[in-house]
């Protein structure tokens, strides 16, 4: 077996014949001379490879190896002049020569593309078959190879062969009398038909790609390093510079356009066009050349211009909702700016001024602040009787626009979390700058904290009735969201106390589960240091049920049995961690006296007080009125003598009202100052609560002489023993006071008073608290660390700090050390 396999093997000759005659490498040259010709003219089916292979090897054993390489080269050579350059040269028509130097897609394109076509196809075909060739010769030849380029100083037969198509082919004239190679022929041909792809026309591809192929495997250097590449030095270059040219070209004619999603359309067609042209037709390498010279020339040259369009820019598409136009131009954008600032600024400038639209829209007249009780205010007392009108809207105008504001603002911020998500891939970069965008409108609303926690009052009372977990929670997520961006948040925290303290008091909560939610949901937001007053509301008035429950116990089994029993509902609260206002017992700077209660009640009270003392020495109760409501059962005798009873829930102050009448005999009546003198209610209150009782037309338990909105020390008042309502069960509602209102500019003037007497005291203890860290600290330092420190809660004045610093120096807390730079010291 082994010799059998032996026999098919090609064995080299004897060492022997290296002492061969030398007309003995005539004869075999000339033997091998007629095969490699037989072998580029692919007429090699009858030739013997292995005696081929035979002839060479003798002549390199014969050590004329060397001659043998060069009588190839030179059979190659002559080959590819005296056959392949004419054909190539034929191959090129008078028209590709005339317009080679036009890059015009519309120039002569038909008749230019298919003489194009037929000079590419040529130069395929030879450039293909010089390769199969080749292959073929090197095959027979491989022994030479192998001993030829031992020393290295000559590449293989290959290489060299490779070389003589690129100086006999793309290096030789086109024409004689023309002065451009093939090779230039080449290259603005297939410039030519990208040029035509690049405005819309159809071309060969896959004849580009094979004349690609073809430079890139030919190089300007035998030893073939990869920067040599003719592709890489001949063509690349030009095809860079024409597509920087032609994009230059193109950001101006679609900027003559004038129509953004237009551009961003067809910009980002070419960057999917250009991807694609570099992978399937020309190198792989070139795709990021050709993509960096797109953004700059294209895009980065023309999107600043592009999204300031007037009436189709990004403006416009954030007005029109044009998510995918957004998306373009996001995309673009990314392309040549991280930052993507060009986009970022118009979308800012955007929001702020759709915000300020909101800001303007939400400021009211007045007059709906100072109006007298009015029909829509005598709903109140319909709403109370009627349940179909228990979602009855607020009733002061400016409380209805600034609910409003916040409704419209939380729109808005929907808006762009849509287009944020959808259009600019949750860009976290865009985020930040969207919010800042909603910070710097918003807090240019005054009345923002306000705004806020009127928007909180009114859905936690009622604007949650009917909502499920889900749609609650989303709910004030939504409004700690706009707390996120309002500043002042000490501010908000006032309001919304006044407005909790009142909800909780007066027993408004839609749901107690939703309110310890919401301080839940703000404690997380900002901290636990500006929910600890609230959370204390709410132990107050936990305390306070079971207070109440314990009383009722201690009054059932020590009580007086023939005394006739009253139910008392108590809350004690803590003087400190509820509202001022609340607690105040001032008006207007002056002493406020307590209410003159009923007896009953008086006596009531009494006890309570001496129940809780006991079991709280030390403490003092500070009975208020004002926050109070009372159910009272009251007998109407009509003037047939037929009685009707209801149940009235009124007001503390109401009750004091309606019992004075129990004083007096049927018929007769007491004026506005008697009753002010037997009950000792201040007159807003008084006015408020005998509107209720006397002016609203579905609540008048009394009649007011002479009938009009306004009540004056002069009007009389008498039981309205003709009073009646379809319910056994009568709400009446106070006359809207201020605690669900917006505050008019003296109150509003009081609130910044307090406000920044509070924040006087914060800005000392945050100063107090860095000094007896420190010890010592420059003063710019020291206003850094402050401001650093309060700007959680609200964003100081930087006067303020410096008179702070100044008050504590005066109080000998700090000291000055240095003047240069200022500095100070923690007095201990």
């Amino acid at each position: 077996m082994a010799a059998m396999r032996a026999r098919h093997k090609i064995r080299a000759p004897r060492r022997g014949l290296s002492h061969a005659k030398t007309d003995d490498f005539d004869s075999i040259w000339d033997v091998l001379s007629v095969s490699l010709n037989e072998i580029n003219t692919k007429n090699a089916s009858s030739l013997s490879f292995e005696e081929l292979y035979r002839h060479a090897y003798k002549i390199v054993l014969m050590m004329r190896g060397d001659e043998l390489y060069e009588k190839v080269k030179q059979l190659e050579q002559s080959w590819l002049q005296s056959n392949v350059q004419k054909l190539i040269t034929e191959s090129i028509s008078v028209s590709l020569l005339r317009t080679q130097n036009s890059t015009d897609a519309q120039d002569q394109s038909s008749e230019r593309r298919e003489a194009g076509e037929k000079f590419l196809a040529a130069l395929k075909d030879a450039w293909e078959d010089h390769q199969l060739c080749m292959g073929m010769v090197t095959d027979v030849m491989m022994y030479m190879d192998r001993m030829v380029t031992a020393s290295h100083t000559k590449p293989s037969i290959y290489v060299t062969c490779m070389a003589l198509f690129r100086d006999n082919i793309l290096q030789s004239s086109a024409r004689p009398d023309s002065g451009l190679t093939v090779g230039d022929m080449l290259k603005s041909t297939i410039l030519f038909m990208i040029s035509l792809e690049r405005s819309g026309h159809m071309v060969e591809r896959p004849l580009i790609r094979h004349c690609i192929q073809m430079l890139e495997g030919l190089y300007e250097t035998p030893t073939e390093e990869e920067s040599s590449k003719l592709y890489l030095t001949m063509f690349e270059p030009a095809f860079l510079e024409a597509s920087k040219e032609f994009y230059e070209a193109e950001g101006q004619r679609l900027l003559q356009i004038g129509d953004a999603t237009e551009f961003c359309r067809i910009a980002t067609q070419r960057v999917s066009e250009e991807q694609e042209r570099c992978r399937y037709t020309l190198a792989i390498g070139t795709e990021p050349k050709v993509l960096d010279l797109l953004d700059d020339q294209l895009i980065r040259n023309n999107i600043e211009e592009v999204v300031n369009l007037e009436g189709t820019g990004v403006r416009h598409m954030l007005d029109h909702d044009q998510q995918e136009g957004l998306q373009n131009v996001y995309l673009l954008n990314s392309r040549v700016d991280k930052k993507k600032q060009a986009l970022t600024k118009v979308v800012n400038k955007r929001i702020v001024e759709m915000g300020k639209e909101i800001n303007n829209s939400s400021i009211v007249l007045p007059q709906a602040q100072t109006t007298a009780p009015s029909t829509e205010k005598d709903g109140k007392g319909e709403k109370t009787t009627d349940k179909g009108k228990d979602k009855a809207k607020p009733q002061n105008q400016q409380t209805v626009s600034a609910i409003r504001w916040v409704d419209d603002i939380l729109a808005l911020k929907t808006k762009f979390d849509g287009v944020w998500e959808k259009a600019f891939a949750s860009d976290q970069g865009l985020q930040g700058s969207i919010g800042a965008s909603f910070s710097e409108f918003i807090n240019m609303n005054s009345r923002s904290s306000e705004y806020l926690s009127l928007f909180f009052d009114e859905n936690l009372k009622k604007g949650i009735k009917g909502k499920t977990e889900n749609e609650v929670d989303a709910l004030l997520d939504n409004g700690i969201t706009m707390l996120r961006y309002i500043k002042d948040k000490d501010l908000f925290e006032t309001y919304y106390k006044k407005h909790l303290s009142r909800r909780l008091l007066m027993k408004r909560s839609a749901s107690m589960d939703a309110e310890r939610q919401m301080i839940s949901k703000m404690k997380m937001e900002v901290g636990n240091q500006f929910t600890q007053r609230i959370e204390a509301m709410f132990k107050d008035m936990t305390v306070s049920e079971d207070l109440t429950t314990n009383y009722k116990k201690h009054v059932s089994l020590n009580g007086d049995p023939e005394q006739k029993p009253v139910d008392l509902e108590i809350s004690v609260l803590t003087s400190t961690m509820w509202p001022i206002e609340v607690m105040s017992q001032t008006r207007s700077g002056t002493v406020v006296l307590p209410c003159i209660l009923p007896k009953e009640v008086e006596t009531l009270k009494s006890s309570f007080e001496r129940f809780y003392l006991d079991k709280h020495s030390g403490r003092k109760l500070s009975w208020q009125a004002s926050m109070g409501t009372a159910d009272i059962r009251a007998t109407f005798v009509r003037a047939n003598g037929k009685s009707q009873r209801y149940e009235l829930n009124v007001s503390t102050f109401a009750m004091a009202i309606l019992l004075l009448f129990n004083d007096i005999p049927d018929g007769e009546a007491l004026t506005y100052d008697a009753i002010k003198e037997r009950s000792r209610i201040p007159d807003h209150d008084l006015i408020r609560n005998l509107q209720s009782l006397a002016v609203a037309p579905k609540t008048r338990i009394l009649l007011k002489d002479p009938m009009s909105k306004d009540v004056k020390p002069t009007d009389k008042f008498t039981f309205n023993r003709d009073f009646y309502s379809p319910f056994v069960k009568v709400r009446i509602g106070v006359v809207s006071g201020s605690a669900n209102k917006v505050e008019n500019q003296d109150q509003r003037k009081d609130t910044e008073k307090k406000m920044n007497d509070e924040r006087g005291a914060s800005i000392e203890a945050a100063v107090v608290r860095i000094m007896k860290q420190r010890k010592t600290l420059p003063h710019a330092q020291l206003m850094t660390e402050t401001l650093s420190q309060l700007a959680v809660r609200f964003v100081p004045d930087v006067n303020m700090i410096k008179r702070r610093i100044e008050s504590l120096i005066d109080r000998e807390y700090l000291e000055r050390v240095g003047e240069d730079p200022p500095t100070y010291g923690y007095v201990a």
